[in-house]
């Protein structure tokens, strides 16, 4: 009887095992499509053997659990690897935007610029042509007007692509502190499902838990550059690439924002990180480059470029005379400084005939001081360059940061895409394996049944004493 009893037993944690086994590929195949989720394996076991009148007998089959096929260090390398190159992402998104507007993309508009699409370039080279012209002909008011038009255009262009520099910094400022409050949601997020994991799993593998916990991680990582830290009770610590702590197990520090002068800095615990994690990589990062260096260093040398050219005009334009006779009135009006010189640079001339051709005492029909003023586009009065050489420089550093943001962030993506091969390869559902397995842990759950049957017939001949009795199964 006794050995009737361990078949019976054998039987029954079989059936059971069976069972589990079946609801954790059901469990695989329903989240096969959920964002994150990681494959279970089923963890076999043996029960403790049994001895009875001198025999041992096995006791039958366990399922001790179900284990997640994830690879914590595989994670980490995706994580880092996404970091970097969403990093790289967002600022060539706004190193794209940038060399838009140094490339002719800029529709000019107003009564006092022409029609069609213009650049910079375009404009100075105009302008200087405008003053060649005239020296050819001073006392042509059409050739007269069309200096004072060309200047129009020259300052318009200028207040435009400084005016859409400056927008396009608002914009990535905004998109900063949206980051931001993105970040606090996803370290809040954390830290409860770390508390969770710490209650539940402070030593072995928390399933789904873990996989929310490293789905959040993932997309921490696209917005900021991330160190992580496994606490001895399964939780994680949380730092910036430079250390500071966004989460403490179940605690999260938030990333607060803070403008100062119109930008926004970005706070952890009241210390300003804004340069740190400019450094650090993710969409933060990335768009922190773009903000407090491509653009500043642009619109650096695009108002040099303002300032300088404005200035050595109206110095050209005060040594001449006007076709009054009267002494040159200046051309431009500029602030105090090369700082938002192409923001404030305008035309305050506006009667043709003051446009000074002539050198003084030379005569109305003289336009020596006009081709003066058009020698100027060749002459290196921009930090010892031509305007023509500091704004070819200004479009070519533009032009050589695209290109090696391209390049690495085409690097980057391929590496990252390998390795999240790697991670599918490993974590993601397969759903041909997990109907392989549903269908033999069905057939050893029906091959258990069937162990119950016999069992049946076995006993219930015992107790007829041998006589065979139909029992139905």
């Amino acid at each position: 009887m006794a050995s009737l009893n361990q078949a019976w037993n054998i039987a029954t944690s079989s059936l059971a095992a069976d069972q589990a086994a079946i609801s954790v590929v059901a469990g695989n195949i329903a989240n096969a499509n959920t964002p994150g989720y990681t494959t279970e394996t089923v963890q076999w076991g043996s029960l403790d053997t049994v001895t009875v009148g001198g025999r041992s007998a096995a006791g039958g089959v366990s399922l001790q659990g179900a284990i997640s096929q994830r690879d914590r260090v595989l994670n980490q390398r995706i994580d880092q690897q996404t970091q970097d190159q969403s990093s790289t992402a967002a600022r060539l998104a706004a190193l794209n935007d940038l060399q838009s507007l140094f490339s002719g993309a800029i529709t000019s508009t107003g009564s006092a610029t022409s029609s069609g699409v213009a650049d910079i370039g375009q404009q100075m080279t105009a302008f200087f042509q405008s003053f060649s012209s005239l020296s050819a002909d001073p006392s042509n008011s059409s050739l007269r007007t069309g200096v004072i038009s060309a200047a129009q255009n020259l300052a318009a262009i200028f207040n435009q692509v400084s005016s859409s520099l400056e927008q396009q910094s608002s914009g990535l400022d905004a998109s900063i502190a949206s980051g931001a409050d993105q970040v606090n949601s996803l370290t809040t997020d954390i830290a409860s499902l770390n508390a969770k994991i710490s209650a539940s799993s402070p030593s072995g593998d928390a399933g789904t838990l873990e996989d929310q916990r490293q789905y959040d991680l993932q997309q921490l990582s696209q917005l900021v550059g991330i160190h992580q830290i496994t606490n001895e009770n399964n939780s994680l610590t949380i730092t910036t690439t430079s250390g500071a702590v966004l989460v403490a197990g179940g605690q999260r520090v938030d990333l607060q924002t803070q403008s100062t002068g119109g930008v926004t800095h970005l706070l952890l615990g009241g210390v300003d990180q804004t340069s740190a994690l400019s450094n650090g990589g993710g969409q933060i990062g990335g768009t922190l480059q773009a903000r407090d260096s491509d653009i500043p260093s642009a619109l650096t040398a695009l108002d040099q470029l303002a300032w300088n050219v404005g200035t050595a005009v109206n110095s050209q334009q005060a040594s001449g005379v006007d076709a009054s006779g009267n002494s040159g009135a200046a051309i431009f009006s500029l602030s105090g400084s090369a700082t938002g010189a192409a923001s404030a640079i305008s035309v305050t001339l506006t009667d043709p005939r003051g446009v000074a051709a002539s050198a003084s005492g030379a005569g109305a029909q003289d336009g020596s001081n006009a081709t003066a003023i058009a020698a100027l586009a060749s002459a290196t009065i921009v930090g010892g360059q031509t305007p023509t050489a500091l704004y070819a420089a200004l479009v070519g550093e533009v032009g050589a940061k695209v290109n090696e943001a391209t390049t690495t962030q085409a690097s980057q993506s391929a590496s990252l895409t390998q390795l999240q091969s790697q991670q599918s390869a490993l974590s993601s559902v397969n759903m041909n394996d997990q109907a392989a397995l549903l269908q033999t842990y069905e057939q050893s759950y029906q091959a258990a049944s069937k162990v119950f049957t016999i069992l049946n017939s076995v006993v219930a001949s015992a107790i007829n004493l041998g006589t065979e009795t139909a029992v139905t199964s």
